[in-house]
């Protein structure tokens, strides 16, 4: 009895993985923005801590190249060495020829924004942004990373 109970509860957690038939990511560990059928990747860089005890990171540029209308995006992520659960969401504020934000021990207006993630298969997850967003840039980031994927909402 109990080989029948543990085998049904590894067939229904894995039941609902295996169904996703939708687009995936082209790259492993970068999060795509999703636009019906299309997938389009976020611009991957580094922020750059402003100062050595600065709580202020910066990334180069006064815009994301990519762009998206919607004010509750949803990303797909193939995950090979990046945890989709470990991405927050903030939005960086355009001063003169960068984009900055100024990370808080709580929320702000600034982030972290909630986030709802969703294991879609074995290594892909949907990660959607729980809560409507305002025009802006936006950057994902890994918690304690200074890697970031940013993207514009307008």
């Amino acid at each position: 009895m109990r080989a029948i109970v543990i085998v049904a509860l590894g067939f229904a957690l894995t039941a609902g993985a295996e169904d996703y038939r939708g687009p995936r990511p082209e790259k492993a560990d970068v999060p795509y923005l999703v636009h019906a059928s299309n997938l389009i990747a976020t611009d991957a860089g580094t922020a750059k801590q402003e100062g050595k005890n600065s709580d202020t990171y910066s990334v180069e540029g006064p815009a994301a190249k990519v762009r998206t209308p919607l004010a509750e995006p949803i990303f797909l992520l193939r995950s090979e060495k990046l945890r989709a659960d470990s991405l927050e969401l903030y939005k960086l504020s355009v001063k003169g020829a960068k984009r900055e934000v100024t990370l808080k021990k709580k929320r702000t207006e600034y982030g972290p924004f909630h986030l709802q993630v969703t294991k879609l298969d074995r290594d892909l997850y949907r990660i959607e942004a729980d809560e409507p967003l305002e025009n802006g840039q936006y950057s994902l980031s890994p918690t304690g990373s200074d890697v970031v994927f940013c993207f514009e909402i307008y």
